[in-house]
């Protein structure tokens, strides 16, 4: 009997798959990937972009796995961990996500409200506020295919003010390529190292992968989906290659700036105010755009991996047409607003969103690891013995590396 001929690759079809793995991608950029490259291009030049290059390697293994879970089973990882856990076990795990994604959404807002003083000069709480009521009106407002456009402008634009921005501060390019791919490190630097590489695998953006890839029309049968994923793989590996090109331009450009100049920095605002006069206003004015289209491009994407986390794990359709998704929303997004509101020390906040993400990340990728093993919930797109085996020493470097993050942001660093 012959065999059924594969389907000849698309690029129509290609065109029309590509997208959510882009949506994702602005978490892999925001305002928290800002703190830590430009802490590590400043202090140590372009000897951690091969930091960059690793993480973004992980990265891709990582989001594949959640996004092929939502193929193969229809269902977003909240929703199959409601169905797969003991309630107990989904309850806990849904609740630490839940703050994982406040912690974030802390970031996102922090980052708006950031970019929002430097080009207005407005108060932060102000910026802050004004990146809160965006976000939650184009979430809210718009139906997902319209998110998505928005959301791949906004990553255009930020992609376009560092490309421009490279162009300004005139880099060296041989070491800078050197640094991508040779890793150096030392006790000086591995902090650093440490904290851009776990500000990359992020919570929200796993759980969000799993729910977003469901915009397209994956097909009934195992073959369809097998034949159709392939689209997923390139949408993923094309989108993060675009987030790692983005978080390299970050180092490359506060090496070239500051580190030549020997000016170590600490914060985004230091940044900007150093930028200035070292490269020139074209270059603060971009930062600043960049900036704020990052600020509110991940809040909008981390809000609605917050509204898709609550609804799935409490059983209720994932459908941002519902009062409880639009609620979801709101809820999330005040108390975020808040901590800001209330705290004055910037860089303090951001430290605290990324220890509260280093202790929640095991329980997103221990619980997607189970589940892309387990034949019952995959099929015959149950995780094969090479790809779980790498996608277990991801997450455990991952995980023991969030860790000893985490003890040492506790110990005051190493």
């Amino acid at each position: 009997m012959p065999k059924a001929k594969k389907k000849i690759f698309s690029l129509k079809t290609l065109l029309s798959f590509l997208g959510p793995g882009f949506l994702v991608t602005v978490g892999f950029i925001d305002p928290g990937n800002w703190a830590t490259n430009i802490e590590g291009g400043s202090k140590f030049g372009y000897q951690l972009l091969w930091v960059v290059t690793l993480g973004t390697i992980m990265l891709v293994l990582i989001q594949h796995s959640a996004a092929k879970l939502g193929i193969a089973t229809g269902k977003s990882l909240a929703v199959n961990i409601r169905d797969f856990f003991p309630g107990p076990v989904t309850a806990f795990l849904g609740f630490s996500v839940i703050l994982a994604c406040v912690a974030t959404d802390v970031a996102e807002l922090l980052g708006g409200g950031i970019g929002f003083m430097l080009f207005f000069g407005i108060p932060l709480w102000a910026g802050a506020l004004i990146t809160l009521l965006l976000k939650v009106f184009l979430v809210i407002s718009q139906r997902y295919h319209r998110i998505e456009t928005i959301i791949v402008g906004f990553l255009g634009i930020i992609t376009l003010c560092y490309l421009v921005e490279l162009l300004i501060v005139k880099p060296d390019w041989s070491a800078a390529f050197s640094g991508l791919l040779v890793p150096e490190v030392d006790n000086k630097s591995i902090y650093t190292a440490l904290a851009i590489l776990g500000a990359v695998v992020m919570p929200h953006n796993i759980f969000l992968h799993s729910n977003v890839i469901h915009s397209r029309e994956w097909g009934i049968s195992e073959k369809e989906k097998r034949e159709l994923l392939r689209y997923e793989k390139i949408d993923t590996l094309s989108a993060m290659t675009l987030g790692w090109v983005v978080n390299a331009s970050m180092i490359i450009v506060a090496a070239a700036v500051f580190y030549n100049n020997h000016i170590p920095v600490n914060s985004i605002e230091q940044a900007s105010s150093t930028l200035k006069p070292l490269a020139g206003p074209l270059a603060g004015l971009l930062f600043s755009i960049a900036l704020i289209f990052s600020g509110v491009g991940s809040s909008m994407t981390s809000s609605m991996a917050e509204a898709d986390v609550i609804t799935g794990f409490l059983g209720k359709p994932e459908d941002p047409r519902t009062a409880l998704y639009r609620t979801a929303v709101f809820i999330t997004a005040i108390p975020a607003f808040l901590i800001i509101l209330f705290t004055q020390d910037t860089f303090r906040i951001l430290i605290f969103s990324q220890v509260i993400l280093s202790i929640q990340l095991p329980f997103t990728l221990v619980p997607l690891l189970i589940l892309s093993r387990n034949s019952t919930v995959m099929g015959s797109f149950r995780s094969r013995n090479l790809e779980f085996a790498a996608a277990s020493i991801i997450s455990l470097i991952v995980i023991v590396l969030n860790i000893y993050f985490f003890y040492t942001t506790l110990t005051g660093g190493s």
